[in-house]
């Protein structure tokens, strides 16, 4: 494989200082006069939580009956998500839930007699099971309905999370400095690690050379930001045989130029599937700029107990961040020893423990915070796959501290993404949920169903890799003043 381009971290400034500036409002106009006509559902397939991070107002769906995917058709609203979790499943488990999914898509749309766009919403560093993902859902689709894909569209920029795609290389913002994915601790994750920051060598990389970095379609920031809308559309009408189209952007008006051009080649007949970040969704269902929520409108019903801070994501990030939350001086701390997993008996003992004092602290009216050990549990190499096992009771351990709750907190954030989605499925028992918006930058928050164990309740999505240092630490002092 043939290196391209530079892999060298660059400063923000130096990157994206002399990108050409565009009519937004123009672009806006145009983008809302091809979604008017685009008459196709949009469903969000996410495999973690953190996928609503750029949305409000929209419904998530914890389940994919063919019920749920009825109500989801049957909404006013362009688009929906579906939480799959399945960052958090093996690859013998992603296939068999995609397989069904996609199958109970095909089933509900017949039923509503309508078109879907499905959108698998991944990770903006780079990491989750693709391409198994969209090659189960593409082909289970095209088994059980007359169409084609043409290609797969690759969008991983994540304005709110620092994501950035410049000359076709994917970057992660640490302060002042651009750095490439391939470089980042996100590329050396245990289960889906990687070493490519070009986005053409990382699909040749992920699909094991089946996709070719040179066949790949590349919209460039250059066409984006000329509006050459006419040269993007023939672009993507010349895709075939499933090959990728990487998508640069740095703002939300290169995703929303993008998708004028997009628009124009579906309605040309040309099907896509797509990988993507949050910030696609957010423009392809046509959701509206909103304002970050303040406390009033997160905490519905006021009682005099504590919240409850639960911390399981191992990136540094959120070590980093549980560190300056630790510097305030009204939260509770309650370490998890995750590691006694492999002694069961003594781990039991240790939840036992943890639940029991959580509910204590949070009934007298304190919040609390419970973080796993900060170690990773490492059972050497080739164990990828046990370790992930490991991982999952871990999950429920932490799960269970919510499910057996006698107390109801004043809100609940999760830190990390398989943590906050077990939470919110097992321990909050959510069906269907309401984004209500953001309460920092890429940080959703959920108001739970009536049929939840706590209904109305502001529940806290907190993405393991997303914010600055001290960003956990000001999302709990708004909660709390």
């Amino acid at each position: 494989m043939t290196t391209i381009g530079s892999k060298e971290k660059r400063l923000v400034q130096e990157v994206l200082g002399n990108i050409q500036a565009v009519d937004t409002q123009a672009v806006r106009k145009m983008l809302t006069n091809e979604l008017v006509d685009l008459n196709k559902k949009i469903i969000v397939l996410d495999d973690d939580p953190t996928g609503v991070q750029t949305v409000h107002g929209i419904s998530v769906y914890t389940d994919w009956s063919v019920e749920s995917l009825e109500r989801g058709f049957e909404e006013e609203n362009a688009m929906f998500f579906i939480l799959t979790n399945s960052r958090g499943f093996t690859a013998a488990e992603t296939e068999k839930a995609h397989t069904k999914i996609a199958t109970n898509i095909v089933e509900a749309a017949k039923k509503q007699n309508k078109e879907f766009i499905v959108i698998s919403r991944g990770d903006s560093t780079l990491r989750g099971h693709y391409p198994l993902e969209t090659e189960v859902l593409k082909g289970t689709i095209e088994a059980a309905l007359d169409i084609q894909y043409d290609g797969e569209v690759i969008l991983p920029f994540f304005k709110e999370g620092g994501r950035y795609t410049v000359d076709n290389i994917h970057y992660v913002q640490y302060e002042e400095y651009l750095v490439p994915a391939g470089e980042t601790e996100f590329a050396k994750d245990r289960t889906f690690g990687y070493s490519s920051s070009h986005l053409g060598e990382w699909v040749e990389e992920q699909t094991k050379g089946a996709f070719k970095a040179e066949n790949t379609t590349y919209i460039s920031l250059e066409s984006l930001r000329t509006l050459d809308i006419e040269t993007i559309t023939n672009q993507l009408l010349q895709v075939s045989d499933f090959n990728k189209v990487v998508v640069n952007a740095v703002d939300y008006v290169d995703v929303e130029v993008f998708v004028i051009a997009l628009i124009k080649a579906m309605k040309s007949g040309k099907q896509f599937m797509f990988r993507s970040a949050a910030a696609l969704t957010k423009v392809m269902g046509g959701v509206s700029d909103k304002a970050l929520l303040k406390r009033e409108e997160l905490i519905q019903e006021e009682t005099n107990h504590g919240g409850l801070i639960l911390v399981g994501s191992h990136v540094k990030k959120t070590t980093e961040q549980l560190e300056v939350l630790k510097t305030g001086d009204f939260i509770e701390f309650i370490e998890f020893d995750s590691h006694l997993v492999l002694q069961p008996d003594k781990f039991q003992e240790e939840i036992d423990r943890v639940i029991e004092t959580t509910e204590n602290f949070i009934r007298s009216g304190k919040t609390v915070t419970v973080y796993t050990r900060r170690e990773r549990l490492d059972l050497g190499e080739g164990k990828k796959e046990e370790e992930l096992k490991l991982s999952v009771k871990i999950s429920d351990a932490v799960t269970s501290i919510v499910q057996r709750l006698t107390v109801r907190p004043n809100y609940i954030v999760a830190k990390g993404g398989i943590t906050s989605s077990d939470i919110g499925t097992k321990g909050l028992q959510v069906k269907r949920a309401t984004v209500a918006g953001q309460i920092q930058p890429g940080i959703p928050v959920w108001v739970t169903g009536e049929e939840s164990k706590f209904p109305g309740m502001a529940y806290i999505i907190f993405p393991g890799n997303v914010g600055a240092v001290t960003t956990l630490k000001d999302t709990v002092d708004i909660l709390n003043n």
